[in-house]
């Protein structure tokens, strides 16, 4: 993959950025900590694979936008393609993919986002893991590899292949290998039950005989008795019959009775009524005269109630004119008072206009001292716009002669500071030799610690993958004996069936299954205490190793610290050789530098031209300072501008003022006479005259009125009797109506009471005649209930017979069946067992990593012999003879690394800092060569970020050369940097500039 070009919109800092790959070979993005070097990259790897360093892809929006855009062009085996990815905030994302042809770029996006990506990577042939691993060079990463322990570089080589889906694979097939062989125990079980089974059933044939001729002879005597039970049923049925139709007579004749009672009530009611009624009858002239009064009274207090509204309104109206004639008194009042306060403010402002309009003269003057500096004022700006070029190419100058000398001293300054620190690193290095030679040998005794201590960690995890299948076993065991106990508790049941079968157990067979359920208890408890022992025996030895493994581990506490400085040591002893040269250097550096600011030699030419430019500035003759009275003087004199329109201002208020004057007195005048005129001559003051008169017509009284009132609340009793009297009129001829009607009702009830009597009498007869048959009926329901139970049991006994007799035939099938699953469970616990075996870490992963160890080899001693001109060999080796004597010394699996040059083979530690460093980068760009191949793509782009900012300055040399050892390999080559001084080693260079419109990008070839 060669990257074309990239545009950003609204990703992370950026808002809008477009960068062009084309005619980059090996760059740098440079910039400061935050600027957005990284997102660069992470805007690649977004646009293609949709994943960055973001919580949620919203997160990937510039802030205060609502959508991002990546558009990334790429090259790849001879063809270019183009990849868009898009988002809005709080939405799903969209991909675009594209392949350019001589007419455009032509479209290969799928249906949705899924198929796109996965057209995507099918064409790329790269996954974002790979690209991380391989395109990408991560800071501290280089010597990763080198640094570790071989079981530790083994992981790395795991975890970069992806092996660890191998030890999925393998997990799984030893899951599966378990549940085969706890389903052959179980299968085997089963087995052994069912033949028990079979050979206890070997009875059922006779019992089966027996039990059916039973079953016969109680079914002939049931019949006999339910034919007896029919007939005395049917008999017994017609005597209900007849005692029900006796109830009901008898019910009947109480009704009637109860209905006759309440008839005679309703009559005595009805006849005392009607003696009411007639004697309000004989009162109905002294009532006629009670009402005539009522009535005279209620008209005369109905007229005082229409005096007493009318008067009511004409007061409310009184009130309310008064109320409005206030209010208009008021508000002219308010009007004068607002006019008198005009009048007022116009004479307050005619004096004040008076003293502005005094000035007049003093204005005059100030307005010709105003236009005699302005004149002055321009002629000194025309000469300055001649002199400000002069004047900034002086500052121009002066600026590039401080900033030389300002180089100068800072570069003096660092060359003292360097040759003081190599000067005191130069004395403290004398003991060095003996240091590392005592240190080498401490580590040589640690590293036979951790070969001992690698042992016991493997010898606790052999003994912890036996505890856990100690449990397994365990729990197994536990499992077995619950349901043992369970059947051997439904054996204790009287009359218990069988647990397996679920038929009758006779005293025989009952015996030999408690016998054997007993004996399997005793078996799995005895194998139970096996486990348990064994359980404890590995707990107790697992402490101890535990405990062996906690002391050498605090014994190779120190052991990582001593590599450490061991390395430091090599590293000073290196750097001690090189100090000598480098002091002398520094020193006559130091001296040349302080004779060239002590005479000033430097900056010849920009000197010169700061003299012509002093000259041209004296023949103009012009003096900032003369420029800045000028100024000065216009600017005291402005306030003669403003004066002079405060006095326009004031003539034009002037002449209004004496406008508005006569309009407000003649104003003033006609409000006054208004408010006199109000109380006498407007409408409102003539209608309340009129009300005045209108309230003393009506002559309203409230003493007669409620006189009034009185009377008639006494003589409203006859009212009520007038309504009594008119009812009496109505109810009297219907009260002697129901008299009558209710004197015929009961004369009908006495002859219906005398017909039920006769009824009674004839069924009580038939009674009398017809024999009570329950006593027979009870007699002969309990026998045939009893032999019905007896027939069920009998019926049960024979079907479990016959179902006894088809299970022995099922268990035949499944005992036949059973024993080919037994056979095809052991075959797939040995399947399982090498799968697990094949897909582990001994298995297709140490064989993959032996496979691709020459590879990686041959790639780094490729990319190695061109850093370092073919003086550095690098060799893996897998395998080596264990300490010990020749007899018993074996090969043991490792993964080690030999270094070879011109002395021989060294260790990895011996070498110095420069040679080091070319190995390891040698080693993590063969591995990325090797991820890259193994996905099926070249490894033609190359981003390095390993950290320029911790190299000193001959880490950063050798990282400089490491890359241009290397360009030819690689299409792009990008590095990452925030150290300012270190982007002038590369002649393109990409700036990266956070400003507030978002980061910036600048490119510089």
């Amino acid at each position: 993959m060669i990257p074309h070009q990239l545009k950003l919109k609204n990703f992370f800092s950026y808002r809008s950025a477009t960068l062009d790959f084309r005619g980059l070979h090996v760059a740098c993005i440079c910039g400061e900590n935050g600027a957005g070097k990284s997102s660069l990259l992470e805007a690649i790897a977004w646009s293609i694979w949709g994943k960055s360093r973001a919580a949620s892809e919203d997160d990937t929006i510039h802030a205060g936008e609502q959508e991002v855009r990546v558009e990334f062009t790429f090259a790849m085996q001879e063809e270019v393609y183009r990849v868009i990815r898009r988002r809005r905030r709080g939405q799903s994302s969209s991909l675009e993919f594209q392949i350019e042809t001589p007419s455009g770029f032509r479209s290969l996006t799928g249906k949705g986002l899924r198929a796109t990506q996965q057209t995507l990577l099918d064409y790329l042939k790269l996954d974002y893991d790979t690209f991380i691993n391989s395109a990408y060079l991560r800071q501290g990463g280089a010597d990763e590899f080198a640094l570790r322990s071989p079981a530790e570089r083994k992981q790395i080589l795991a975890d970069l292949l992806k092996l660890d889906r191998y030890d999925q694979i393998s997990e799984r097939a030893k899951e599966l290998s378990k549940q085969a062989y706890g389903q052959f125990q179980i299968l085997e079980q089963s087995v052994a039950s069912l033949k028990a089974q079979l050979q206890a059933g070997e009875t059922i044939a006779a019992e089966l005989e027996s039990a059916e001729a039973m079953v016969t002879q109680l079914q002939q005597y049931q019949e006999v008795d339910r034919a007896a039970l029919a007939q005395r049923q049917t008999e017994q049925n017609q005597r209900q019959a007849w005692l029900q139709q006796l109830d009901w007579h008898r019910q009947q004749m109480q009704a009637q009775t109860r209905e006759r009672q309440r008839h005679q009530q309703e009559l005595e009611n009805a006849s005392c009524q009607e003696q009411n009624l007639a004697q309000l009858l004989q009162q109905e002239a002294e009532i006629q005269q009670g009402y005539a009064r009522f009535q005279e009274l209620q008209t005369r207090e109905e007229e005082w109630s229409s005096k007493q509204n009318a008067d009511r309104d004409a007061q409310q109206r009184r009130s309310e004119v008064r109320q409005q004639l206030a209010h208009q008194e008021s508000e002219s009042q308010r009007q004068l008072a607002a006019l008198q306060a005009q009048l007022e403010a116009l004479s307050q402002q005619e004096a004040d206009l008076a003293e502005v309009l005094s000035q007049e003269a003093e204005v005059e003057a100030g307005l010709a001292q105003l236009q005699e500096a302005i004149d002055r004022a321009q002629t000194l700006e025309r000469v300055q716009l001649e002199a400000t070029p002069l004047l900034q190419q002086r500052g121009q100058l002066q600026g590039e002669l401080d900033r030389e000398r300002d180089r100068l001293v800072a570069r003096l300054e660092q060359v003292r500071q360097q040759h003081a620190t190599l000067s005191q690193q130069y004395e403290r290095t004398d003991g060095l030799r003996q240091n590392l030679a005592e240190i080498s040998d401490r580590i040589a005794e640690l590293e036979k610690v951790q070969v001992y201590r690698q042992r016991v960690q493997d010898k606790g995890t052999e003994r912890r993958n036996f505890i856990e299948r100690l449990r397994a076993h365990q729990k197994a065991y536990e499992t077995q004996l619950a349901e043992i106990e369970g059947k051997i508790q439904m054996l204790q049941v009287p009359d218990a069936a069988c647990p397996l079968c679920d038929r009758p157990l006779d005293e025989h067979h009952w015996d030999r299954v408690s016998q054997k359920h007993q004996t399997q208890h005793q078996e799995i408890l005895h194998q139970l205490w096996v486990t348990k022992e064994q359980l404890a025996v590995s707990e107790r030895e697992i402490q101890v190793l535990r405990q062996e493994y906690k002391d050498l581990s605090q014994k190779l506490s120190e052991y990582d610290v001593l590599r450490e400085r061991r390395g430091q040591l090599q590293a000073q002893l290196t750097a001690r050789d090189a100090s000598g040269e480098t002091l002398q250097q520094l020193a006559a550096e130091r001296s040349q530098l302080e004779g060239i600011l002590e005479r000033q030699e430097y900056g010849a030419a920009v000197r010169s031209e700061l003299e012509e430019v002093d000259r041209q500035l004296q023949n103009l003759n012009y003096n900032e300072r003369d420029c800045a009275l000028a100024r000065s003087a216009v600017d005291r004199l402005r306030w003669v501008q403003i004066k002079q329109a405060q006095l326009q201002d004031a003539r034009k208020k002037k002449e209004r003022i004496e406008e508005l004057r006569p309009e407000l007195e003649q104003q003033i005048d006609s409000g006054k006479q208004q408010l006199a005129s109000l109380q006498t001559e407007s409408e409102l003051a003539r209608e309340l005259a009129d009300l005045e008169r209108y309230i003393a017509r009506v002559g309203y009284n409230l003493e007669e009125h409620n006189a009034a009132r009185s009377a008639l609340r006494e003589a409203q009793g006859w009212l009520s009797r007038m309504e009594e009297l008119r009812s009496a009129r109505q109810q009297l001829p219907q009260v002697q109506e129901q008299i009558d009607r209710l004197t015929e009702l009961l004369k009908d009830r006495d002859r219906d009471l005398e017909l039920l009597r006769s009824q009674i009498a004839t069924v009580q007869q038939q009674l009398e005649q017809t024999p009570d048959r329950s006593r027979e009926i009870q007699t002969l329901d309990r026998q045939i209930q009893e032999r019905r139970q007896q027939l069920d049991s009998n019926l049960a006994h024979l079907g479990g017979l016959k179902q006894q007799q088809q299970h022995l035939e099922t268990l035949r099938q499944q005992y036949q069946e059973q024993q080919q699953q037994v056979k095809a469970a052991q075959r797939q616990h040995r399947v399982y067992q090498e799968l697990a075996q094949a897909f582990g870490k001994n298995g297709i992963q140490a064989l993959t990593i032996e496979n691709i160890l020459p590879e990686l080899e041959a790639e780094t001693n490729r990319i190695l012999s061109r850093l370092s001109a073919n003086q550095l060999h690098i060799q893996f080796i897998t395998q080596r003879t264990s300490k010990g004597s020749k007899k018993t010394a074996k090969l043991i699996d490792t993964l080690d690394i030999a270094i070879a040059d011109t002395r021989g083979t060294r260790p990895y530690e011996t070498y110095s800092g420069g040679e080091a460093f070319r190995i390891n980068f040698a080693i993590r760009l063969a591995l990325a060569r090797l991820l890259a191949l193994r996905s099926g793509t070249a490894l033609q782009m190359l981003v390095i970020d390993e950290g320029f900012g911790t190299q000193d300055d001959r880490g950063c040399e050798r990282l400089i050369a490491a890359i241009n050892a290397i360009a030819s390999d690689f299409a792009c080559i990008l590095t990452v940097t925030h150290v300012p001084h270190l982007k002038e080693a590369f002649h393109t260079r990409i700036e990266v500039k956070k400003t507030e419109d978002g980061s910036q990008l600048q490119v510089t070839m």
